[in-house]
């Protein structure tokens, strides 16, 4: 089922430059920083706006991700097509976040961001991160998985928990699968439905550059600009080395699949603002699921992929912890061995699958990783307490690219993806415009990526 968007004018419509919600976050962004910066008493008391918007949205996450896979999953039909669509989505998942771990290790070792701080971890104030090192703790793989069961079936859309949806709505989509002809009229209620909550989520988005004003100037006017020039060497180095994971690396993975990660951003331009101003990925959850669809992605992929790389595919998060964990080893001056790094690699991995989208989540994966490795002090944490908040802001845009090319990515994978509704969404047209024929559209198959990676 594809959304109804007729009586929507078209992204690209000719409007004021003004009226484009981009431009607006862009300008609230910029209101904020300057608010936080000039007057942080009143930059702090704005962050009601932010938290109000994110709770806005929040709300409306759990009937999106539940209503998006069951009608997705029933327009399949079979349990074939579920099962080749989440094989291949968690094998891009691991493949990925395993090589984002890896490339902040190999930064780390290679930049020694920390090296020269000699900071005796005796000194550090460790009941700083005191609240953090508790909720890592209550984090174990047996609980994570246990966590993934809802209580009943309602209290997961009672309590948000994107797992627990996604869970239900399988389960639910499966369901209807098995049942076949006689689960016509709910399927058909179903996408009625998506269609009024889809119409909420365009409702919400009006207040986006409301939250991302009041969420900026909070940050400013809370931590300050100058709270990160004392930590500049590690900052410096997570926004470069995440910058370079996106053009170079999914950059290189967009290519081989026919397509520009400067054209996806430049797409997603508006969530990525947004996602920017709240430091909150999840904040732009819907509206990235129902771009997706109207890029050509199939709606099934599109609501199992998204939902799940929520949770198994934080590029920008795993980047994070890799690269923090050997910056507080190198600032105490304490030597982890090759093996031990391997350890913290392996630690990191499971960890980092717990962590969902919203703002904190990677510092308590920090603080879970460093538990299970006692080689680095965990009070060490308390040294990048002040710049973290600006780094969750580096790690959400990072992770919303990263699953934004893995649905693309996966829907070519399944044959899921129209090419002409996509081409046209890159290139800024109306759909149903000709563009002009590819090279990559004749390629080989084992030029192909995703099918050399089914293999």
């Amino acid at each position: 089922m594809q959304l109804d968007t007729s009586a929507q004018p078209t992204p690209h419509a000719h409007r004021p430059f003004y009226r484009h919600l981009y431009f607006q976050v862009l300008c609230a962004i910029a209101a904020g920083a300057l608010i936080g910066h000039f007057y942080p008493q009143t930059g702090e008391a704005l962050k009601p706006l932010g938290d109000a918007f994110i709770k806005l949205v929040k709300m409306i996450i759990a009937p999106v991700i539940f209503l998006t896979i069951v009608t997705g999953l029933a327009g399949m039909g079979t349990l074939k097509g579920v099962g080749s669509v989440v094989g291949k989505a968690f094998a891009y998942f691991f493949t990925f976040s395993t090589l984002a771990l890896i490339v902040g290790l190999i930064v780390a070792n290679v930049v020694h961001p920390g090296s020269g701080m000699n900071i005796d971890p005796a000194t550090l104030d460790a009941s700083k991160v005191a609240t953090y090192t508790e909720k890592a703790h209550e984090t174990s793989l047996t609980g994570f998985v246990m966590d993934i069961i809802p209580t009943t079936l309602v209290s997961a859309f009672v309590e948000g928990n994107i797992l627990q949806v996604l869970f239900v709505a399988i389960l639910f989509g499966i369901s209807l699968i098995l049942i076949g002809e006689k689960a016509k009229p709910v399927v058909s209620l179903f996408e009625t439905l998506s269609l009024a909550i889809f119409r909420v989520v365009d409702i919400l988005m009006k207040a986006a550059p409301i939250g991302a004003f009041g969420a900026f100037a909070f940050t400013i006017g809370k931590y300050g600009i100058a709270s990160i020039v004392n930590l500049a060497a590690l900052v410096g180095t997570f926004y470069l080395t995440s910058a370079l994971f996106v053009i170079v690396i999914l950059g290189t993975v967009c290519m081989l699949n026919g397509f520009s990660i400067f054209r996806l951003i430049s797409y997603l331009k508006a969530e990525l603002l947004l996602v920017l101003g709240t430091s909150s990925s999840e904040s732009a959850l819907p509206s990235l699921m129902e771009k997706m669809e109207k890029a050509g992605c199939k709606r099934s992929v599109v609501g199992l992929v998204v939902p799940t790389g929520y949770s198994f595919n934080l590029d920008g998060t795993n980047i994070y912890m890799t690269l923090a964990a050997l910056f507080i080893a190198q600032a105490t001056n304490t030597h982890l061995s090759l093996e031990q790094q391997i350890l913290l690699l392996l630690v990191a991995m499971l960890s980092s699958k717990g962590a969902a989208g919203v703002t904190g989540a990677g510092f308590i994966t920090l603080a879970a990783t460093l538990s299970v490795v006692p080689t680095v002090p965990v009070a060490g944490m308390a040294l990048i307490l002040g710049v973290d908040r600006f780094m969750s802001e580096c790690r959400s845009i990072t992770n919303f690219i990263g699953n934004a090319v893995a649905t693309v990515v996966v829907s070519r994978w399944e044959g899921a993806l129209d090419r002409e509704k996509f081409d046209a969404a890159m290139a800024g047209r109306p759909q149903g415009t000709a563009r002009p024929v590819t090279e990559l559209d004749h390629a080989p198959s084992g030029l192909r990526l995703g099918e050399a990676s089914a293999d």
